[in-house]
């Protein structure tokens, strides 16, 4: 290019003077930006060397370049090597550095030179790679007397990062070759490229004739706006080059990209863009410097085209969710060697995962196999800031090794990790991760790569929704019914899977549930509705929901199974159900198992033995509205593993149900119990053709601490009721060695018997219940109406205080149904020094 700004912007594009053209055309394969010559030094293995590898341009400008440097050396290669920055030196500069150091300067500038006299010549030294990635050094000069200008300078960085991508991209095509040499043609130095000056305010472009010709647009038909250049480029990737173009979007930093262009004659072409914002000096973007050249020559194997368009055949056969997601994990684990792949679909707030890949649990971190509920994960948008805004934003984001992220998305790629959300009709239907486990440094024609993957990805999920919509309101359904999250129980730890049948439609009847209760106790609950259909789905969700109330209601465990039984019968459905309910004290160990038509639960002994639980049944629910469900109880001590699961996990076609619970049975034996989420994923390895649904609940009990110490008084209807049970109360606390807090707790037995005493008929009783860091008072009685807490009490007002003393003086209160009335009760801390007194 030649002197000055002037010189180069003829007609709304960069232009070079007649003469200085004529000479490029008939002595340089090489001019840019004002340099007419290029040499590139490479760095030797032992990193104490600097090779000419190439050098391309006006060789009379410079002569006698030294083919090896001293990496220490006196010389501008060496320095700007040694010190990671550009080192540009003017006429006047070059000639004192010369001067200075005749000798080891990097060739001598040639006094009888015809063309090009020294006290025109300008110099730079640019260093190719940083940090890890450091190769050597690129040389430009050329005849302009006043040095390269700012925006030159800009530009000819630009450039030896591509000349830095050609570097690496020959290294990783001829791995051990000490220099690396042009390969399939090419050179190391990028001939075909240009430059260009984007105005942000206007959106005037000034651009370079080699980039009119690389896009295929006449110079004569360049209008000089940048429109010309995004309606030239393939729809797919006009949002990553508007990403460039926008001015709310840009950063100072450096940006690269890879994109597609269709010239006028159909060709399909890919094109590498490096730019740099340029900013006011309030901070504010006004310029764009970019560097366009051929992408093949970043990667001159790769045949990301061909990736895109087999990509975009097979899509076009996929009917279903999970065939599009499969498809994905095929097409991009292997050709970019990744680790882990995973495609979710958007739904509301949260991430429904329809493909991982690798499928098992413990290769994704610890925050999706929490939510492990079912074949895929699903996790909520809340707990992943950073993939939200990458989802708001709708751009693909590209992370390095070692990126600050939250761990559960840091565990997927800890290598590298590329987010690309899923756009179609305007929105963002889902995203797709992909994660390397080594180190993965992403070039910017892989970023183009996965940009048109996502837009391609996108439409075909919503083509598959559009052909599966039945299927998916079916599966939506189901999981909707199913618990999110399983709750944290005091004395043990619950883990259930489960996984959709892979024959016929992906939607059943099964259910499991775990259901906290007071006193210390939990219910499990596992069942399966006859039928695979999204009619036994709704019926499922309306038993679990049946069961899970009348259990929190305290009915006995062959109760809660009675009245599910009763209600089904009512539903008038010619669906029944099986199910194994299990009301378990955490605190005793005691379990009492109620068997509804359902496999027999297996237990696994501290000692590694594992058997079928013998528990006496009844017929399945829904058949015989009056049955009977006989009750079975079991003692549980610390270390014991129960499981509890559907028939689709021990039988099938080809799988007797009695091997089937022996293959169960000797995997549960052999697993090691202090990882419950490990052992429920070894079970279900062995299930693979799978023509029912597939439930599983496990329970590691480790139980208490302490062993909870227990007391009831009936209280009789007489004047001086509450102080009996004020004495009985103040006898039981102190022989318990409650002390601090007996006043406290002789206030709440007060008033919560005299409220049973004054708003009730029939039976009243209390109950006492001393933890290791708790005493629980509870009083019983027949009346179903909770108590009301007054919204306010008038001084002069003589009852309705009672509530509001009760919730002042305890840690908390409530009130729940139970078969007979309800129970109030109420939760009095205890003090350190009491647990220690009480295990002393």
């Amino acid at each position: 290019m030649a002197r000055g700004a002037t010189a180069w912007r003829e007609g709304g594009r960069l232009r070079l003077p007649a003469q200085e053209a004529s000479r490029i055309v008939s002595r340089q394969r090489f001019a840019f930006c004002g340099a007419e010559l290029a040499a590139v030094y490479v760095l030797s293995d032992g990193r104490k060397e600097l090779h000419l590898a190439e050098m391309t341009g006006n060789r009379s400008m410079l002569y006698g370049l030294p083919a090896v440097l001293s990496v220490d050396g006196h010389s501008p290669a060496a320095e700007a090597y040694r010190s990671g920055r550009p080192l540009w030196l003017t006429p006047k500069a070059l000639a004192a550095y010369v001067e200075e150091d005749p000798h080891h300067f990097p060739g001598r500038v040639r006094d009888d030179a015809v063309r090009t006299s020294p006290a025109t010549l300008s110099l730079g030294a640019l260093p190719l790679g940083h940090g890890a990635k450091e190769l050597g050094c690129l040389i430009v000069a050329g005849e302009v007397p006043d040095g390269f200008s700012s925006d030159r300078r800009s530009l000819l960085e630009l450039y030896a990062d591509q000349v830095a991508a050609g570097l690496e991209s020959v290294a990783a095509h001829a791995p051990g070759r000490t220099t690396p040499r042009p390969v399939l043609g090419h050179t190391l130095v990028p001939l075909r490229g240009g430059a260009f000056i984007l105005d942000l305010a206007s959106g005037r472009m000034e651009a370079h004739a080699r980039v009119l010709e690389l896009l295929g647009i006449p110079p004569d038909q360049f209008a000089g706006n940048v429109e010309m250049l995004l309606a030239s480029a393939v729809p797919d990737d006009v949002p990553a080059l508007m990403a460039i173009v926008e001015p709310d979007g840009l950063t100072t930093d450096p940006q690269q990209l890879a994109f597609r262009i269709r010239r006028p004659g159909g060709e399909l072409r890919w094109l590498g863009l490096r730019c740099r914002v340029m900013t006011d000096d309030d901070g504010a973007p006004v310029r764009v410097l970019g560097v366009v050249a051929d992408a093949s020559y970043l990667r001159p194997s790769a045949d990301e085209v061909s990736i895109v368009q087999r990509l975009s055949t097979k899509l076009a056969g996929a009917t279903t969710i999970r065939d599009v997601s499969q498809i994905v994990v095929n097409s991009l684990r292997g050709p970019l060697d990744a680790s882990r792949v995973a495609v979710a679909e958007l739904e509301a707030d949260r991430l429904v995962f329809t493909v991982l890949d690798p499928p098992e649990p413990r290769a994704w971190p610890d925050m999706w196999r929490s939510e492990w509920r079912s074949e895929w994960p699903d996790a909520s948008m809340h707990d992943l800031p950073t993939l939200q805004n990458a989802i708001r934003e709708g751009h693909v984001s590209l992370w390095p090794p070692g990126a600050d992220l939250e761990p559960a998305l840091a565990g997927i790629g800890p290598g590298g990790l590329a987010v690309l959300p899923l756009p179609a009709d305007g929105r963002m239907v889902g995203v797709c991760l992909v994660g390397w486990d080594g180190e993965h440094r992403f070039g910017p024609e892989e970023r183009s790569l996965l940009t048109a993957t996502a837009g391609l990805v996108g439409q075909a999920l919503m083509r598959a929704h559009a052909l599966d919509a039945g299927h998916e309101l079916a599966t939506m359904l189901q999981r909707s019914l199913l618990p999110r999250k399983l709750p944290s129980l005091p004395g043990g730890m619950a883990v259930a899977r489960y996984l959709p049948a892979t024959v016929g439609l992906e939607v059943g009847g099964d259910w499991y549930d775990v259901i906290p209760l007071n006193d210390g106790h939990v219910a499990l609950v596992i069942g399966d509705v006859q039928g695979h259909s999204a009619g036994a789905a709704t019926i499922m969700g309306q038993i679990r929901t049946a069961v899970r109330a009348y259990a929190v209601e305290r009915h006995p465990p062959d109760v809660v199974i009675a009245r599910a039984n009763r209600l089904l019968v009512g539903m008038e459905t010619d669906l029944f159900a099986t199910c194994l309910y299990v009301d378990l004290d955490m605190e005793e160990g005691i379990a009492w198992f109620v068997r509804a038509g359902h496999l027999q639960p297996i237990l696994r002994h501290p000692d590694g033995s594992a058997e079928e639980l013998a528990v006496e049944g009844g017929p399945p629910l829904g058949v015989v509205s009056d049955a009977e469900f006989p009750m079975t109880e079991v003692g549980l001590v610390p270390g014991t593993m129960l499981a509890l699961l559907t028939d689709g996990m021990v039988e099938s076609s080809n799988v007797r149900l009695e091997d089937g619970m022996r293959r169960v049975c000797n995997a549960l034996a052999i697993a090691d119990p202090a990882d419950p989420g490990m052992v429920a994923d070894e079970l279900l390895a062995g299930v693979n053709r799978r023509d029912d649904d597939v439930a599983l609940l496990l329970l590691r009990y480790d139980g208490t601490r302490v062993r909870p110490m227990r007391t009831n008084w009936t209280v009789w209807r007489l004047p001086n009721a509450v102080q009996h049970a004020r004495r009985f109360a103040a006898r039981a606390l102190r022989s318990w060695g409650v002390e601090e807090e007996l006043d406290v707790a002789l206030l709440v037995v007060s008033e919560l018997v005299t409220n049973a005493i004054a708003h009730t008929q029939g039976e009243v009783r209390l109950d006492l219940t001393l933890s290791a860091d708790r005493l629980r008072i509870a009083v019983n009685d027949a009346s179903p109406r909770s108590p009301v807490k007054p919204a306010a009490v008038d001084w002069s007002a003589t009852g309705g205080r009672g509530i509001l003393i009760v919730e002042a003086t305890t840690a908390s209160w409530g009130s729940v149904p139970l078969s007979s009335g309800k129970q109030v009760w109420a939760e009095v801390p205890l003090a350190p020094r009491e647990r220690l007194a009480r295990r002393a």
